[in-house]
């Protein structure tokens, strides 16, 4: 599990550089900025523990990256790694992402998605799609990445969100999707589970 939680990492960290850059340009005035991001102790009800917070030495990329494009503005990072306690021992979460205010931020979670895809060592086994869960109102882009440790592939199922203020991939991986056909992943789980760690990290300025 160390191998695939270095592989979501890396995987989740460019999907934050390569997102927020490929923000479509547009006209007009910028959100306002209501909503930031915390990097908790804890995620998913106490599911996942705090293992390693990164926004101070892999979210540096992000911000480098994207702090003098036109359509984003007061970009800071949050990337953090969890892992996994109780019935989710022995899983990983993995979230990496960017607050401050952005332009055409619907478009967040395809670039999220590709950025991820893109990553040095991993395939799309699933390609991406958009899911709302029930009850939500909010959409997250989801896919299933492989990656390749010391001869042995595993999944990486992974869901995006974005709005005007935030905007961050979420990888869940555990030991029973690690190993399964990627295409029998319940993506629409991950999905439940990204939008409650966007609940918990996202909170008001004010």
């Amino acid at each position: 599990m160390v191998g695939v939680l270095a592989a979501v990492a890396v995987a989740l960290v460019a999907a934050g550089v390569g997102g927020y850059q490929l923000f479509a340009k547009a006209s007009g005035g910028f959100p306002e900025a209501k909503y930031r991001m915390s990097v908790p102790s804890e995620l998913v009800d106490g599911g996942y523990k705090l293992t390693q917070d990164l926004s101070d030495t892999s979210g540096k990329a992000i911000v480098e990256e994207n702090r003098s494009r036109a359509n984003i503005r007061d970009p800071k990072a949050v990337v953090g790694q969890y892992a996994g306690q109780g019935e989710q021992a022995g899983g990983a979460l993995v979230v990496s992402g960017m607050y401050g205010r952005f332009k055409n931020s619907a478009a967040a979670r395809d670039d999220m998605m590709r950025g991820a895809s893109e990553a040095q060592g991993v395939t799309v086994a699933v390609p991406a799609r958009d899911i709302t869960p029930a009850g939500s109102g909010l959409t997250v882009r989801c896919q299933v990445l492989t990656t390749e440790q010391g001869g042995v592939r595993s999944n990486v199922p992974m869901c995006a969100w974005g709005d005007d203020n935030t905007g961050a991939t979420v990888g869940v991986v555990t030991a029973e999707d690690a190993r399964k056909d990627p295409a029998d992943i319940d993506l629409d789980q991950v999905a439940k589970t990204t939008l409650q760690v966007r609940e918990e990290m996202r909170e008001p300025t004010g």
